[in-house]
């Protein structure tokens, strides 16, 4: 009876604890927004409506994307992508599945190889009987658009044959410039090959005595509902203990090195810390530039605190930071989203909270030390293991934010052709996160416009911008079915925007054209 009451007493305490935080977060809401969420109930039905008929007016959608659109450009499996959910059965989808230029859709129920090659074959067109561009075609239809004055002093590109790695087109493909976020290609490779697509970032609380600590284990995306789960689940083994009342630590031994990116405060990137609370964002958003707390890591412990208090727990002062004692027993554990789902969701909106603790599992991984040297010394020890065209490229941080890092062309379409082998599942994630188009992450704004829409549902691809840097890689399957791997890089241009276009034309320049040379040609 006494174990019921408690229960009780603690869902009630819960209940009471939601509702609190939901007058605050009313009572803190600007004017606008009060009545926003008002019209917002108004007008909710009468929206359901317009949008079931416009559904079934345009036809048949999946996550955003019109089907048509993302067979041909995506033809996702049972997820990922902007929804950064795994595949039946936790896999991800082979490439076929993520581009089906790179072969055949495998049938159900036949594994990772597929079904058996040849003509009887289902699903797709076998790789090698759609025709590549050729590099002579290629560089007639690309050139004059790389030369657009829009774009800055330097411009340098790379395309490759995904199915062969066959380079296709090169302007200065292995020279190395600053890569902003498109770097986070190489994060993600190196994160997934060193902890494998299926490894989850543990949180931890342990005890000892009346000693409770917070262990950071370098999940960014840790929320309150979590640490809540955790509170309960600690005071349940304080209780089986005898214990009511603790003192509170909290552990962020396992990064090491300073805290501060080289930028400084900033909203696109919180201090770097194994122990953070929804990357330390002050303002409840998701993704995306936001205030970010002064020190995530006690705040994270003073969530932990509340929660623990309506569980029924005293903690006595204030969280301090310390070590966790040697001998101290688990009390609740944590798991992250599996890192797959990490390397999408850092990929469709570049997270820079998230690809800097991905550098660090990296670091983790290789028995370096998790800090931003650590970190860039795994990531390039990693890829040169995988045999990537590394000279003169350099790993300052793991998010691009740095100035200071460098790519090459050559190696992120290398990156990208790697993700698409069909021989590296675990890599898949590298293509399933990357923004479509016009409709998901950083790209859900972009190829708007007369210009701009031949690549809409077409181009997949990662972003990287600085102030002067504009940067895209990614892929496309081109108007004969073939999957292209492209990587677009360009320094001094005179403003963002114009670099934009210009570059999002290359791309769909690639998804809109077979060129190949006539059979008189030559």
């Amino acid at each position: 009876m006494a174990p019921t009451r408690a229960s009780a007493a603690r869902a009630t305490a819960r209940a009471r604890s939601a509702a609190r935080e939901a007058r605050r977060r009313w009572r803190a809401a600007a004017p606008q927004q009060r009545q926003t969420v008002r019209l917002a109930a108004v007008s909710g039905a009468l929206g359901l409506v317009v949008a079931l008929v416009a559904v079934t007016v345009a036809g048949p959608w999946d996550s955003g994307q019109r089907t048509a659109e993302r067979v041909r450009a995506a033809r996702l499996g049972h997820g990922s992508g902007t929804d950064h959910t795994p595949g039946r059965g936790g896999a991800y989808p082979m490439a076929p599945q993520v581009l089906a230029a790179a072969g055949p859709l495998p049938r159900q129920g036949t594994g990772e190889g597929g079904p058996p090659s040849g003509s009887g074959s289902r699903g797709g067109t076998r790789p090698e009987r759609v025709p590549a561009p050729t590099p002579s075609a290629l560089a007639d239809t690309l050139e004059p658009l790389i030369e657009d004055g829009s774009l800055g002093a330097v411009r340098h590109a790379s395309v490759v044959d995904a199915v062969t790695g066959r380079q296709l087109f090169a302007r200065n493909a292995k020279a190395v410039s600053a890569p902003a976020s498109t770097i986070k290609l190489a994060t993600a490779v190196a994160a997934l090959t060193a902890r494998g697509d299926t490894y989850r970032i543990a949180t931890r609380a342990v005890g000892k005595g009346d000693r409770v600590t917070l262990v950071g284990g370098g999940d960014p995306t840790l929320s309150r509902r979590d640490l809540a789960a955790m509170a309960e689940r600690t005071a349940r083994a304080l209780d089986e203990r005898g214990v009511h009342k603790v003192s509170l630590g909290y552990d962020t031994s396992r990064y090491s090195g300073t805290e501060r990116h080289v930028i400084g405060p900033n909203e696109n990137l919180a201090r770097v810390t194994p122990l953070m609370v929804d990357e330390g964002r002050a303002d409840h958003s998701h993704h995306g530039p936001a205030p970010r707390v002064a020190d995530p890591a006690l705040e994270a412990a003073e969530t932990f605190a509340e929660e623990l208090g309506e569980e029924g727990v005293t903690v006595r002062g204030t969280p301090e930071e310390r070590t966790a004692a040697k001998g101290a027993e688990k009390l609740a554990v944590h798991r992250s989203a599996t890192l797959g789902a990490l390397v999408e969701r850092m990929l469709t909106y570049s997270d820079n909270d998230l690809a800097e603790a991905l550098a660090r599992q990296t670091a983790l991984a290789q028995g370096e030390p998790a800090g931003f040297k650590g970190a860039g010394r795994a990531v390039r020890h990693t890829l040169e293991k995988l045999g990537l065209p590394v000279k003169g490229a350099r790993f300052a941080d793991g998010s691009g934010l740095d100035r200071s890092d460098r790519a090459s062309p050559a190696l992120l379409t290398r990156l990208l052709a790697l993700a698409a082998d069909p021989d590296r599942p675990r890599l898949r994630p590298v293509l399933t996160g990357l923004p479509v188009a016009g409709f998901t992450g950083t790209l859900d704004n972009r190829y708007g416009g007369e210009r701009g829409e031949p690549g809409a549902g077409l181009v997949r691809a990662k972003t990287g911008t600085l102030t002067g840097v504009n940067t895209l890689a990614g892929t496309v399957v081109d108007a004969d079915g073939r999957m292209l791997a492209f990587a677009f890089m360009t320094t001094g241009a005179p403003g963002r925007d114009a670099a934009h276009k210009s570059l999002d034309r290359l791309a769909s320049a690639l998804a809109n054209c077979g060129c190949r040379d006539s059979p008189s040609a030559g």
